[in-house]
């Protein structure tokens, strides 16, 4: 009997201790509803945080988040359960393209998007050669794409996307001056205590509640004590609660591309590891979706950087919490989805994110440009990836140093910044480094 194209999601009560809910089960409305919640909770640090870092509005993020999921769900066959949200891939890019500083709208953003467009495009052709090479070699693509992408490269590369941020998250964080700068170092300090001091919901959203908790002492500090810039409430209050998002249109720049098309190689990386951590997590071997997977993640890409959105990729945030709660319904995500389209239609709660003191987000992106370069590491210790062998080491040098340093290249039009020219300098390298064996230290 043929598959059908969508499961047949059996329903199940989830409610029995250590029951796990599989992809193709589901649970009742009610709680089913209960759960797309978490999951919108789970990315909302995230994915309202890097619209804000730049200069894009976070009540479109939130909407085309909603919109991109339900794409890659329609895309997959609703078979992998993942939710789609702004990348972080795409700051260091779009700061280099559009000379973005300091808060509120990003000017130029136009041109960022257009850039973006483009890499969805590329994402979304490298998806479609995927999901043909898989359909005529059984799986064959994800070995492929780890043979010339393994761990010390995509961990080299993912680790230069945060160096690479470091000097705007300090200038961020520095401010207008000294107490400015205190405010910072108290944000990265609230992270920290969620992180280490508070456990269940609160530690696995740390970067939500520390960012909360750090604009109550701002607001303490400048509001009721007189420090600083006092936080404006007035824009909340004169929100509608309902509303459409601000849209921009996209501007095509081929020196944007050069930087910012690059990222397509960090969103395979990215959804290659979700597709390998949900398949493990489940049981199920989820290698034949990977190019569908891409493709959608493509496509939502492309469509959210058409109206003005951020460049969205699968969350390990929803993998922990599918972890923590072992449902991989992919049906919950249908309905995060949802629930986050509503609040994107809210200029309300978009204006309570723009209250978010300048000092505050500098300190949260030392925080978060220095755990994706701690992600980066990461990849090389879980993979125990060899630094004897000389050809690693090499490569993850060469790739931070020139990540780091901005190492940049002009070929006419054609320009490579710093983190394109570490993405494929890694690759390049890696491939012509592999004719021999290890070659020891």
């Amino acid at each position: 009997m043929s598959q059908s194209y969508f499961p047949r999601w059996r329903r199940v009560s989830g409610s029995e201790p250590g029951a796990v809910v599989q992809p193709d089960e589901c649970l009742a409305t009610p709680q089913n509803i209960a759960m797309g919640a978490q999951h919108v909770v789970a990315m909302f640090g995230s994915t309202i945080l890097a619209p804000l870092l730049m200069g894009f509005d976070p009540n479109l993020a939130i909407l085309m988040s909603g919109i991109g999921t339900l794409i890659f769900f329609v895309f997959v066959g609703g078979r992998v359960p993942s939710y789609l949200g702004s990348s972080f891939a795409f700051i260091g890019g779009v700061i280099a393209v559009t000379g973005y500083v300091g808060s509120g709208p990003n000017p130029n953003i136009g041109v960022a998007l257009g850039a973006i467009i483009v890499c969805g495009l590329v994402y979304t052709l490298i998806g479609i050669l995927v999901w043909v090479f898989n359909a005529r070699t059984q799986g064959g693509a994800a070995r492929l794409i780890n043979q010339w992408m393994p761990p010390v490269v995509t961990g080299s590369i993912v680790a230069v996307i945060g160096l690479n941020l470091a000097p705007i998250a300090a200038k961020g964080a520095m401010g207008g001056g000294t107490f400015d700068s205190l405010m910072a170092l108290m944000t990265v300090l609230c992270v920290g205590g969620i992180a280490v001091y508070t456990r269940g919901v609160a530690q696995r959203l740390l970067i939500l509640v520390g960012l909360a908790l750090a604009c109550v002492l701002y607001w303490v500090f400048t509001n009721l004590m007189g420090y600083g810039t006092p936080i404006n409430f007035a824009p909340v209050a004169a929100a509608d609660w309902l509303g459409l998002p601000t849209f921009a249109a996209p501007v095509f720049q081929a020196h944007a591309m050069t930087v910012i098309v690059p990222v397509a190689i960090i969103l395979v990386a990215e959804n290659l590891g979700h597709i390998k951590a949900v398949s493990a997590m489940t049981g199920q071997d989820l290698d034949g979706y990977l190019g569908r997977a891409f493709v959608g993640d493509g496509v939502a890409t492309m469509l959210s950087g058409s109206v003005g959105g951020t460049g969205v990729t699968t969350y390990a945030e929803n993998i922990g919490v599918m972890a923590a709660t072992r449902i991989y319904s992919t049906l919950v995500f249908a309905f995060a989805a949802v629930i986050a389209i509503f609040l994107g239609f809210s200029p309300k709660f978009g204006a309570v994110i723009q209250s978010i003191p300048g000092p505050v987000l500098g300190g949260m992106s030392i925080v978060v440009f220095g755990l994706i370069a701690i992600a980066g590491a990461r990849i090389w210790v879980v993979n125990q990836v060899d630094f004897s062998d000389n050809r690693n080491l090499l490569v993850a040098a060469v790739t931070l140093i020139l990540g780091a340093g901005n190492f940049s290249l002009q070929f006419g039009v054609v320009r490579l910044d710093g983190i394109g020219c570490a993405t494929f300098g890694a690759i390049l390298l890696y491939a012509l480094l592999r004719g021999r064996g290890q070659n020891r230290a």
